[in-house]
């Protein structure tokens, strides 16, 4: 339970931003329910990795609270499945300024420094350990499930670019399974479309109970997508985009 408990607000809502930021795609991928029993195991994990650790050292006797034990398995599995997403990220150097940083360059910096803290001692009520156990459970369990092919794990698709207007090309598209997220009232549909800023240059439509058709504004063919299953509709309530994930919300019949 120590993981739903935090030292402050300050320490709570930089965990929670962190959570916001990686924790929906991770969720997408996963589905809500193995996502959550997913979350609960890597702060467990965390939690045993760090407890250890202050035993051993005769510091067991300092409360440790916070999600972020948890929250580092997230930040590993996203490093499996979205290791070319670009983070936002503030730097402050003479003046505030935001630098787009690869998942790839992003996440390895962020577990070194948890590291190199943890083997100087340098703790300043911070729990590396936990960080590091929750970091090593979520990547290594999310590339085991990957390997596997449990879930739908299908490589992104790749599309290239015009050096001009940095429009998608829409040849030689490799084909994949999406995932179908299904509730009481909508269906939720998860497609990779790299190469776009936005939804918003994206139009949909049904071409049968089985195939959406994406195009551009222009009504160029992006490609047809081919649902695992036939779904009956109503009509296409919403469409998100983020970090090369389409997410099409569909309304039941």
């Amino acid at each position: 339970t120590s993981m739903f408990m935090h030292g402050g607000i300050a320490h709570l809502i930089g965990n929670m931003v962190f959570l916001y930021i990686f924790g929906d795609n991770i969720e997408d991928r996963f589905g809500h329910f193995k996502y959550l029993l997913l979350y609960l195991f890597w702060g467990f994990l965390a939690g045993l990795t760090h407890t250890f650790y202050a035993v051993e050292t005769g510091s067991g006797f300092i409360p440790a609270v916070g999600a972020s034990g948890a929250i580092s398995g997230v930040l590993g599995a996203y490093l499996v499945l979205f290791p070319k997403a670009k983070i936002v990220t503030v730097i402050t150097t003479f003046f505030l300024t935001t630098v787009r940083i690869p998942a790839i360059a992003y996440i390895p910096f962020w577990f070194i420094l948890q590291v190199i803290f943890s083997l100087s001692g340098s703790q300043g009520g911070v729990a590396y350990l936990a960080h590091i156990g929750g970091f090593v459970a979520g990547l290594g369990m999310t590339y085991f499930f990957k390997s596997m092919q449990s879930i739908d794990f299908s490589n992104r698709a790749q599309s290239f670019y015009s050096k001009s207007k940095k429009r998608p090309i829409m040849d030689d598209i490799k084909q994949y399974q999406p995932e179908i997220i299904e509730s009481d009232k909508y269906f939720e549909i998860l497609i990779d479309v790299p190469g776009f800023t936005d939804s918003s240059n994206i139009r949909i439509s049904f071409e049968s109970d089985n195939v959406l058709t994406l195009k551009t504004k222009e009504n160029t063919l992006i490609r047809k997508v081919e649902l695992p299953r036939p779904i009956k509709y109503h009509e296409i309530h919403s469409a998100e985009y983020l970090n090369g994930i389409l997410k099409v919300r569909i309304l039941k019949l």
